[in-house]
Order: C-alpha cells, then structure tokens, then sequence
C-alpha cells in the first residue's frame, strides 16, 4: 500500500505541474544588519500598519475571547520572556515586534485596544484570522473556530481608523507615503482549517479511511489556494489605491516543517521527509500557495511601477534557519519538536493538550529551540527570521534601508 505521504505527494506534483514550475530560491545576497538605535526615523518610516493572523497578533484575540485551541495563548507561558501574556503566540515577542524595534518605533498595539496611542501605527491582525470571510469558506465546507475577523474585516478595520483619524484621501496618502503596510502573513489558517477538518482518526493511522480522510483535505485546501491569493493580492491593491507606497506580502512556512503537522501525519517512511526532515509533499503545498502569491505579486508590481511591494520569502528564511540552526545556536536534536506541550514523542505536540493546557511542560533551554507550541516559534525564533528577512535579503526587493553598520 501507498504511504499516504506519497499518496499526498502524488496529488500536489500533478497540481504543481498545472499552476507552474516551483525554482529553488537562490541564495540571497547577505547585507549588512543593524537595528535601529539612535533618534528619528529609519528609511523614512513613521508608522507600520499591519494585517495578518497568530504570527503577528499582538493582542487583538485576547480582546474579542479567546477560545478553543488558542484560549490558552492568553495566559502563561505565553509571554512568560516579556513578563506575562500578552495575546502574543510565543513566550515573548513576535516578527512584528522585532521589526518595529528595528525601525525605532513603538512596539504597534492592537487595534482593538481603544485606549492605545497608535501614532506610529496600528496591528490589526488577530490570531486564527483566515484570508477569506466565514461565509465563502462554509461554502467549501470548511468551518472557522476562532474568530471571524478576516482579513476583509481587518481591513474595514484599517478604513474606519483612517477616517477617523484623518480629515480627506489626501491626508491619507501623506500617511502612507511615509508607513509600512505589511499585508500577512495570512491565508494559512484557510488551510490549517481544512486539514484539521480532515487529519487522521487515532488507532487507524495506516487505514484506508484516514488515507482518504487526509488526501480529501489537501484537495480542500488545494481548492481554496487560488481564492486565498487572490484576497491578499485583492487587499494589497487596495492599500495601494489608498496610497500605500511600501507593502510587504510574505508568503507561507514550509508547512512540512511544523510539529503539529508532522505529528498530525505521523509518516513512518523515511522516503517522505527531506534533508531537514520536513514532509516533502506538504512543503510542495505551501510552495504552491507561494508560487501563485509570487505571480500575483509581480501582477502588482506592474500596475503599481512608483511602490516598491516586496515578498517576504518566510519559507526559504524558515529552510535556512533550520540549515544553520547549529551555527545560530539552536539545539540540532530538537528542530521539529514544541518546546511547550505535552505529546511527547519526536514531535511533542498533541492538538488536545496544547501548550497551556494540563500537562504540558515546557522545556528547560527555550532559547534553543525554534518552535514554541507545536504551531508557533519562540520568541528567538522569531528574532532570527526578521534579521534574515529584513537584514539579509529575504524579503525583496527590500522595503526598508537600514543605515550600515561602520
């Protein structure tokens, strides 16, 4: 009988062959690093105004009700590096946090927190948020458990903020002309959502039934790549009639690189995993979602020649973390297990007992590890994608001149 990786990867080749051919990234041109630290603003930036899911919420979730898998994020461990909980999916800060810090400016509050001061900008993402609304998704049988704040809604969001605090489109301009728009990371709940609805019953992993359990939901999520694309392309353009000038649209994770997937598939063959032990054929998805991301992208470019709209490439910077994970300090042995959770096994993640929940324990050096909770990474984690994001070429062409270092 066929693994149901290969079975897996069978689907997604015949896809990929269909959508385009999927190059290898070619090794970007290092360049120097170097955060901000003196006063005034880097490149010209006064404020980030950011759109996107768990990867860059900074307390938008917490505010609307946390619940489900994701109702634990909201109290310790997570955020036990920056003394408590925040809403943030880590135990300390995010991509977002680390670029602003970089840019010197405030770390950017959520949007729904109506007290803050949101003079350098605004977080309007929300953890489980998905690229496409509710309705369109229940369309395609696929049910949203968290929130129902799309990306369509954050962008409302984003709207009603600029009129209320600017007086005409043109005041609106000016803003952006000196802002960064940061349109995602997003769409990767769509897909997670219809995987989840899918995954593999227990104490049949090898069946039949849980072969076609998993190839009906990669065909699910298969289905909704072109439509998810098009809604943060669609929300790109926007942003851009509005007078945005700097957009970043980063593309998916190597999904076969995640815990809570690769326990989720729990695959014996040794044929299905690649050299950094990552399932091929869910890192042949992702790469379909960011080749038709990259397409639609260079679509924007050409009708908007005066922006500069960069891709930030999270799947290659994730790929050269795990490359050289020794060199930057994490720990070899443990690449693809949850630092925090309470599966055990190689992978230490069980989507019944989460990071949080009763019984998860989190490990003794978190600094060396990558991932956090299984579907997360930890706080330096996070510090090592923005530098190789924005510091070392993978987010191109780069949205942000940082001064050199002497």
């Amino acid at each position: 009988m066929a693994t149901m990786a290969r079975v897996l990867l069978a689907a997604l080749v015949a896809l990929l062959v269909v959508v385009g051919p999927c190059h290898a990234r070619p090794a970007p041109q290092l360049t120097a690093s170097l955060a901000a630290q003196g006063q005034g603003t880097v490149d010209g930036i006064t404020a980030i105004y950011n759109f996107g899911d768990s990867l860059s919420d900074t307390g938008n979730l917490l505010r609307e009700g946390a619940a489900g898998m994701l109702q634990h994020t909201t109290a310790l461990p997570y955020g036990s590096a920056i003394g408590g909980a925040t809403g943030r999916c880590s135990d300390g800060h995010l991509m977002i946090d680390f670029l602003a810090r970089d840019l010197g400016l405030p770390l950017l509050s959520p949007y729904l927190d109506k007290g803050a001061d949101f003079t350098h900008g605004v977080n309007f993402a929300v953890a489980g948020a998905t690229a496409l609304d509710a309705a369109a998704l229940a369309r395609r049988g696929v049910a949203v458990p968290h929130t129902n704040s799309s990306l369509g809604v954050q962008l409302q969001w984003f709207k009603d903020h600029m009129s209320a605090t600017t007086k005409s489109p043109q005041e609106i301009r000016d803003k952006l002309a000196r802002s960064l728009v940061m349109v995602g990371e997003i769409g990767g709940n769509d897909y997670n959502y219809a995987f989840t609805a899918n995954r593999p019953a227990p104490g049949g992993e090898r069946s039949f039934y849980n072969i076609g359990r998993m190839v009906t939901g990669v065909v699910e999520a298969m289905v909704l790549v072109p439509e998810v694309v098009r809604s943060i392309t669609s929300t790109a353009r926007e942003l851009l009639d509005m007078g945005a000038t700097r957009v970043v649209i980063p593309g998916n994770f190597p999904l076969g690189c995640v815990p809570s997937y690769l326990a989720a598939v729990d695959e014996r063959d040794p044929a299905a995993y690649d050299g950094n032990g990552c399932l091929a054929a869910l890192n042949l998805f992702a790469q379909m979602h960011n080749v038709l991301l990259q397409q639609g992208i260079r679509e924007l470019r050409a009708a908007y020649p005066d922006a500069t709209i960069a891709y930030a490439d999270y799947f290659y910077a994730y790929v050269q973390m795990l490359r050289d994970a020794g060199k930057m300090g994490f720990d070899g042995g443990s690449l693809t297990a949850a630092c925090c959770g309470a599966g055990g096994g190689a992978y230490n993640f069980d989507m019944e007992r989460m990071c949080g929940a009763a019984g998860a324990t989190v490990c003794a050096r978190l600094e060396e590890r990558i991932s956090w909770d299984g579907v997360h990474l930890t706080q330096r984690a996070y510090g090592v994608m923005t530098d190789l994001l924005y510091h070392r070429g993978f987010a191109s062409p780069a949205p942000v001149h940082f001064p050199r270092t002497t």
